[in-house]
């Protein structure tokens, strides 16, 4: 069920005009200039953009799983600890935090995943 951390780069790697920087304590996901994810490969934990109903839904379903990041701006952020996810559902996760940064008509040139 754990997903590798060169899985979720691979999640990443193949979303449009998705960049991924790499600082000497985690890594941060953007599409053009904004973030909408973080990795800590000291946890191997990853802190993703969501709604905020998706944020309490996580924590409430799986608090061993998922945990609250922050809220900012009406979104809430959720820590996801690597090893209590499968791959599909990463893919999901970080596909709606892509979505809900990139701008309008990027995200119209890309097939909703969750369709």
């Amino acid at each position: 069920m754990a997903t590798s951390n060169k899985q979720l780069f691979t999640i990443v790697d193949g979303l449009a005009e998705a960049q991924r920087s790499s600082g000497q304590q985690y890594d941060m996901f953007r599409v053009r200039g904004k973030v909408f994810g973080y990795y800590w490969p000291r946890t191997q934990t990853v802190g993703l953009k969501q709604t905020l109903s998706e944020q309490l839904a996580l924590v409430a379903e799986r608090p061993d799983v998922f945990e609250v990041q922050f809220t900012s701006g009406g979104f809430g952020w959720v820590v996801a600890h690597l090893e209590g996810v499968d791959a599909d559902e990463l893919g999901e996760l970080v596909f709606e935090a892509w979505r809900l940064t990139a701008p309008e008509e990027l995200v119209a040139q890309v097939p909703d995943l969750a369709r």
